[in-house]
């Protein structure tokens, strides 16, 4: 059995917290002190907990459209369907009309996914009672086949926030990507162990996995550093400081996540990978990815030949203002590896620093490892 890159179950609800902005005081400490014994339990938890609230609050409706054969006009006519019921030699008019319901893609999926865990052996009867409970206010509502969810045709507004992290826990559990493979396992294991998928599945599956964790990594800094003035935490679209100013062809820079604070800056690459290391085949010895050790590099000269060429040209007492300090970041997921980068090195005045952030742990721990990042880079914060 191959162990990859294990991510407590606990926190994998605790980083989609962060990225949709859901978490709360309450729900924190609620979270901290339950127990789960597997992770069918952690949903159970997640979905009843997301479901009682928003059933006091009522479910959110939206408008379907429905088409219907009509004696007289109602809504909108509908020309090609009404023109081939002439051509059948019936005398309606096919209409369309819009109606607000609660049967709509969104509720659709939670008495879905509510339905999964409600038949699964491994959820506690407590749960079970309470999803049962819940699911009566879901009688008009349809269930329908995880496989045909179109989970890009799912729209959020502003007062369903709370659908956002219920959704994307169901989206986790429906398309199979948490995963344990040992009686009261209670971590998250990456897709290659998952059986019967094709390479090209188990790629994509594990690039979702990558990208929340890139942007629980971001969202954490914007939402616990919001408090110091001049502090950002944001992705960024850079262009290439090409002398001439051709820039034709050059491929576009994104960072994942950019850290300002004042004249400071951090650029992080966040990488979620089964080996850490690469791995040489004839020699045996390890290094890190000449390609991930490039694109920081790249970002971060840059940036600072950006930074150093706009203050040359709107602050005429430029340089009598200390430099901006550039630095980057490789984060990559702790795996079960032995060794763990750790390192700071300094490529042509540049600071770049490879670090591993321990996902299986206590979630404070984590807090405390990002923490420490911002710390070792900007220093005290006021």
């Amino acid at each position: 059995m191959t162990r990859d890159n294990n991510i407590l179950i606990k926190n994998i609800y605790y980083m989609l917290a962060y990225t949709y902005d859901t978490l709360t005081p309450s729900v924190f400490e609620a979270m901290q002190v339950e127990r789960f014994d597997n992770i069918y339990n952690m949903y159970a938890h997640v979905l009843t907990r997301g479901l009682g609230v928003q059933l006091k609050k009522g479910l959110n409706k939206a408008y379907q459209t429905r088409t219907e054969e009509m004696t007289t006009v109602r809504g909108r006519i509908s020309i090609p369907d009404t023109i081939r019921a002439r051509m059948q030699q019936k005398y309606t008019l096919v209409c369309e009309t819009d109606e607000l319901t609660e049967n709509h893609l969104s509720n659709q999926i939670l008495k879905t996914t509510a339905l999964f865990l409600l038949r699964h052996p491994d959820v506690d009867r407590n749960y079970k009672k309470e999803l049962k409970r819940e699911l009566m206010y879901f009688s008009d509502i349809d269930a329908i086949l995880p496989q045909m969810i179109r989970w890009d045709r799912i729209r959020f507004q502003r007062h369903s926030k709370d659908y956002r992290i219920m959704l994307a826990v169901c989206r986790l559990l429906l398309e199979g990507m948490l995963l344990t493979t040992e009686p009261g396992a209670n971590r998250l294991f990456t897709f290659q162990e998952i059986r019967g998928l094709s390479e090209l599945e188990k790629k994509e599956r594990t690039k979702k996995l990558a990208k929340l964790f890139e942007t629980f990594v971001r969202k954490y800094y914007a939402r616990e550093y919001r408090q110091f003035p001049g502090f950002s935490s944001t992705d960024e679209t850079m262009i290439w400081q090409e002398d001439n100013g051709y820039v034709e062809y050059l491929p576009k820079m994104h960072t994942d996540i950019t850290l300002t604070y004042g004249r400071k800056i951090l650029i992080i690459d966040t990488k979620y990978y089964q080996n850490t290391l690469e791995r040489n085949k004839e020699t045996g010895n390890t290094f890190l990815s000449p390609d991930n050790l490039y694109q920081i590099f790249a970002y971060v000269k840059n940036k600072e030949a950006f930074l150093t060429k706009r203050e040359k040209e709107t602050n005429p007492n430029a340089q009598k203002t200390p430099p901006f300090e550039v630095s980057g970041m490789l984060l990559y997921a702790r795996t079960q590896e032995p060794k763990q980068p750790d390192n700071v090195y300094s490529f042509m005045g540049s600071k770049i620093s490879v670090k591993s952030l321990n996902l299986n742990a206590d979630f404070q721990n984590i807090r405390r490892q990002l923490n420490d990042i911002v710390c070792t880079h900007f220093g005290s914060m006021k």
